[in-house]
């Protein structure tokens, strides 16, 4: 009911820049009313963890391997969170995925955007 679509990701070297896009769009009203948007991550090998989100409320959270140096935003008339990377590191190198938690507790996945750090 919730459709998730990403874009931004690439190669960058370190030190380097991207801002990841997720533009939520279908039923978002009613119980797909969104608590919180945010992006999470998965490397080869690992599980996936939260980068950072944002709420309904306008509060965020972050990973405190990027505090300092990624920012989440949102738009809400886009219905579209933004995930500003500044001083990528490769070990940020990841896909990274939008997540859209409903009001019901419900989650919605994107399909997911690469993200390479490397010289």
């Amino acid at each position: 009911q919730v459709q998730l679509v990403e874009s931004g990701g690439g190669l960058v070297q370190p030190g380097g820049s991207l801002r990841l896009s997720c533009a939520a769009s279908g039923r978002i009203s009613g119980i797909f009313t969104m608590n919180a948007m945010g992006w999470y991550r998965q490397a080869p090998g690992k599980e996936r963890e939260l980068v950072a989100r944002i709420f309904s409320s306008g509060s965020t959270n972050y990973a405190d391997s990027v505090k300092g140096r990624f920012t989440i935003s949102r738009d809400n008339a886009k219905n579209t969170v933004y995930l500003q990377m500044n001083s990528l590191k490769p070990e940020d190198t990841s896909v990274y995925y939008c997540n859209y938690h409903t009001s019901s507790t419900i989650d919605y996945w994107g399909k997911g955007t690469l993200v390479i750090v490397s010289s």
